[in-house]
């Protein structure tokens, strides 16, 4: 199962192993069961403190990593390998007593809660997101001896992901019931179980100093305004819905410069750790609700946050970003996650076999388009345009493949299905008029993005399609409020675009700030 190469990368990580483990093997005849075993025993030939030992699951292929001796572990029903791979290294590593990076007050909070907590996390092995959700609770699962955490693959266990009516990843049930589904970091979860967390969080920040530079927004145009404002020695602070934003929810990144080849989250995770290199205040998991612009120059700009507490800058970076956008048609809301997916690579396998439609002619929806091709039965590609819109080369490879059906010139009207999933889609032909339905099991969303800027409808300018209005230096309407990245007016929405625009407007907030004139009364300006 291992390669060279990450036979001596595993062995390397398992000197780090401090108390003995076993490997809890529950084990059938089936060739999966095999590929497991045999996995299990090249894991253990690489250290003299992991053994492989029988059990038994209502569940095979599957084992628990267990600390000797004891009840601390964590389950995998399945084989943990494509994206978590890194999740298999870190639970053999955490249960084996090497300590977590995670913060020690969030440590201390998992330690404390007070209840029993029984996780299941299906996932499927190509999905990017899922690794974060099955890290976070096995984690949980490590800490606390009343929380339980099984880590299991969906496209092996196809009849119990049909009966629990799983077609989204990850999806995490608790005590049986549903508890979440989509990316969830592990600040998310442990507020989510913890009743009085939120309120914490909310006095912990109405006790936060005026920050020289508040950056509302932690993706790629976020995380570069923070580090350019932080250089320049001046208080920095980052409140972020996620941070890392919709880079979380991207698979493979082949045109940041300097770098052939990265994953979103991989690429998060990077920008987190340079923007903690410097001495900045992230509050992640905080989302801006109103932006009221100081009543004077040179006074404070407050953002009120969703929790109820509220931050202070003098100047303010919006760096928002933008979301998936929405077809808006009767249906799409009450199958979401029921049929309705936004992300061919986390939910495309648990459609294999089955029809499926592709929204949008673009990039995405052809690359979409061709990916899902490889797992389910038959593609439908819906474009409302008279024509493609994707590079040509995308188009010559998806006109290749036998199980695409491209429908142009076309518009969605509805989505219908039986109460449960979806069970097919209505469109207009926008030529002659005519109403068609196609039956289909699934239907991948690949339309665009659509700021997040509602929240600043009357604080500043915005175009008509909610962009937020900025100048070459990254200014808004309002003196000393500027924005960068997706949310605003720039036209090519792209990482590398957004770092560039992230740190023109914190030059430019630092070129505000050494331009007031120095004036007690202007800095106490509410």
């Amino acid at each position: 199962m291992l390669d060279a190469n990450l036979t001596q990368q595993l062995k390397a990580y398992l000197v780090n192993i401090r108390e003995p483990i076993e490997l809890v093997a529950a084990l059938g005849d089936d060739v999966k069961s095999k590929e497991l075993g045999g996995l299990l025993d090249e894991i253990a030939a690489l250290s003299d403190k992991v053994s492989v030992v029988p059990g038994h699951d209502r569940r095979t292929p599957s084992f628990m990593i267990r600390r000797a001796g004891t009840d601390i572990g964590v389950r995998f029903a399945g084989l943990p390998m494509g994206h978590e791979f890194t999740s298999l290294v870190l639970a053999l590593l955490q249960v084996g007593g090497h300590p977590s990076k995670a913060a020690q007050e969030l440590i201390e909070q998992i330690k404390g809660l007070d209840g029993d907590f029984a996780f299941e996390t299906y996932f499927s092995l190509s999905c990017q997101n899922c690794p974060d959700v099955v890290q976070a609770l096995n984690l949980m699962s490590v800490l606390n001896p009343r929380i339980s955490h099984v880590a299991i693959d969906g496209a092996l266990f196809k009849d119990e992901v049909d009966a629990r009516k799983v077609m989204a990843v990850p999806t995490i049930f608790l005590n049986g019931e549903p508890f979440g589904q989509g990316r969830m970091e592990l600040e998310q979860i442990v507020a989510k179980i913890d009743s009085g967390a939120e309120a914490r969080a909310a006095e912990k920040i109405k006790g936060q100093d005026p920050f020289e530079v508040l950056v509302i927004g932690g993706g790629p145009a976020g995380a570069a305004s923070a580090i350019y404002a932080a250089r320049k020695g001046i208080r920095t602070g980052v409140a972020a819905e996620r941070f890392g934003g919709q880079v979380l929810d991207t698979m493979d990144i082949e045109n940041f410069v300097s770098v052939s080849r990265t994953e979103g989250p991989k690429l998060a995770s990077a920008l987190e750790a340079h923007v903690r290199d410097y001495d900045v205040e992230i509050m992640n998991l905080q989302k801006a609700a109103t932006l009221i612009p100081a009543k004077s120059e040179g006074g404070y700009h407050e953002v009120v946050l969703e929790n109820g507490a509220s931050l202070k800058g003098r100047t303010v970076i919006l760096s928002t970003g933008a979301r998936w956008r929405q077809m808006g048609v009767p249906g799409e809301d009450e199958y979401r996650n029921k049929g309705v997916a936004y992300c061919p690579h986390c939910d495309g396998p648990l459609f294999k076999g089955k029809r499926v439609a592709v929204i949008g002619g673009g990039n995405s929806g052809v690359e979409a388009a061709i990916d899902l091709a490889g797992i389910v039965a038959h593609v439908t590609l819906i474009e409302f345009d008279s024509q493609l819109r994707a590079d040509a080369v995308l188009q010559r490879k998806l006109a290749s493949l036998p199980n695409v059906r491209i429908i142009t010139s076309a518009l969605t009207t509805k989505v219908e299905g039986d109460g449960e999933r979806v069970t097919s889609l209505s469109y207009k032909d926008r030529n002659h008029g005519t109403e068609h339905d196609v039956e289909l099991e699934g239907i991948f969303v690949q339309i665009g993005l659509v700021p997040n800027t509602e929240w600043l409808k009357d604080a500043v300018a915005l175009s008509p399609r909610g962009e937020i209005e900025i100048d070459a230096r990254g200014e808004t309407s309002q003196p000393g409020i500027f924005a960068a990245g997706d949310c605003t007016i720039v036209p090519y929405k792209q990482i590398v675009i957004a770092m560039g625009a992230g740190s023109t407007a914190a030059l430019s907030a630092f070129d505000y700030l050494i331009r007031l004139p120095v004036s007690d009364e202007a800095a106490q300006a509410a």
